[in-house]
């Protein structure tokens, strides 16, 4: 189900009008004084983005100190909609130099004007690829003075990339060296009980590229996703090479891959964007390999002291060392002093946010550091409250390593002029939500 908008408007806090555009005939032009009475005035802004006056709906949403309002008659898609505000945002940051404020909307009213026309027709979203729509709306906005130099113009040939069949990427790019970068970045999210049992556990990545090829290569990424090797076995009509396979959940591509390919060989093939890109996001829920294990031992010793023993283990191989490691203990508010014993890294009591925090520079594989500390805690006369103890986080990264076991088992270029390639794979895994009761 398409938007279908019949408005949008570009309001500053005040509730002024700063652009506004009409697509359809179908909604009156007081639309703005609905908006501003019945959600600005009754300060229900944040309550919830979504409002329905009449036979109206307003979807709204801030960015900086501008609120971008859709305004619908019909039924819609607000998950579209709300795509359509975050997109456009990023087309005028493009634009802008990567603001996007109340000033930067006075300054550039004329092209966004302009660009709104081309991105949304008659209510329905259309392309909003900066780099595409860049080939042939060629004015510049007024930048920002933080912002950085724009890059040379690309040769326009805005009917080949709107209509061809690969608009995300023009024709005639030249490099002396062609290389691709690829990089699987993924966040694990944790939460463990005291007494070491996994309660959630899930693993969020990407794979982002960057992509300095010439001509128009087509690429093909192989991973050891189950099924990948399921339908390489299949093929071959022999079992797929030994080794882990995984199980890939809510997967989503970017639009240059052929999804067509991918449900038929079970491979990620693409003609890629030139630079930097978001290639594909997953999610793992099972068999994730936990880079560390926290083991924390908190006493609580009469009204005035409190023993904490915390030793922290790392999974991954002994040749592997993780960098920023930072374990945070929650200790109570009425803490007054503290002293430590750390095996290795430094630790201190940051009365700011009522923990001691540990950290270690560079921790190496297959290792087990502790950390002693005792808490002296003021002695008051009212009674004491219980202390909630909430959990023990961590943060971290841990290059050349994945909690998933995803792998690259292939990355493979053709090009018709058969120019060598230089590819370039890297892995880190960093913390999402790493937290540990105690």
């Amino acid at each position: 189900m398409p938007v279908a908008a019949s408005a949008i408007y570009f309001l500053n806090l005040r509730g002024d009008v700063l652009i506004n555009r009409l697509y359809r005939d179908d909604v009156g032009g007081n639309m703005v004084d609905a908006f501003r009475m019945h959600i600005m005035q009754t300060k229900e802004l944040g309550t919830c983005p979504v409002r329905q006056i009449g036979g109206c709906s307003f979807f709204y949403m801030r960015i900086s100190n501008v609120y971008i309002v859709i305004v619908v008659s019909s039924n819609a898609n607000v998950a579209c909609a709300f795509k359509f505000v975050v997109e456009a945002v990023n087309l005028f940051k493009s634009y802008f130099g990567g603001a996007f404020d109340e000033d930067a909307i006075r300054n550039n009213f004329v092209l966004i004007y302009e660009l709104l026309d081309e991105i949304m027709d008659f209510g329905y979203p259309q392309n909003l690829s900066p780099e595409i729509l860049k080939l042939y709306i060629t004015q510049e906005g007024v930048r920002s003075p933080f912002s950085s130099k724009p890059a040379d113009k690309p040769v326009p040939n805005a009917t080949l990339q709107v209509t061809g069949a690969v608009g995300w990427r023009r024709e005639g790019l030249v490099y002396k060296k062609n290389e691709v970068f690829l990089d699987i970045v993924e966040s694990v999210n944790l939460l463990m009980s005291s007494k070491g049992s996994v309660l959630r556990c899930d693993v969020t990545g990407k794979i982002l590229m960057k992509c300095f090829l010439s001509g128009m290569p087509d690429l093909k990424l192989g991973l050891n996703d189950k099924i990948g090797l399921e339908k390489e076995s299949q093929l071959k009509s022999r079992p797929a090479k030994s080794g882990k396979t995984i199980e890939l959940d809510d997967v989503t591509f970017h639009q240059c891959v052929n999804l067509t390919r991918f449900n038929s060989e079970k491979t990620v093939s693409f003609v890629p964007p030139d630079g930097e890109f978001e290639l594909m996001k997953y999610r793992i829920t099972e068999g994730v390999n936990l880079p560390f294990r926290v083991l924390p031992t908190i006493k609580e010793l009469g009204r005035t002291r409190v023993e904490v023993n915390v030793k922290v283990k790392s999974v991954f191989g002994a040749k592997m060392f993780a960098l920023g490691v930072v374990i945070k203990i929650p200790v109570p508010k009425q803490t007054a002093k503290t002293s430590f014993q750390v095996t290795t890294g430094r630790a201190k009591y940051n009365a700011a946010i009522d923990c001691l925090v540990w950290k270690i520079r560079k921790f190496p594989g297959q290792t087990e550091p502790t950390m002693s500390a005792e808490v002296e805690l003021i002695s008051t006369i009212a009674e004491k409250k219980s202390w909630t103890r909430p959990p023990i986080q961590m943060e971290f990264q841990v290059p050349m390593f994945t909690a998933s076991g995803l792998r690259v088992r292939f990355l493979k270029v053709w090009e018709k002029s058969g120019y060598n390639t230089v590819e370039w794979v890297r892995y880190i895994t960093k913390a999402g939500s790493y937290e540990i009761r105690c």
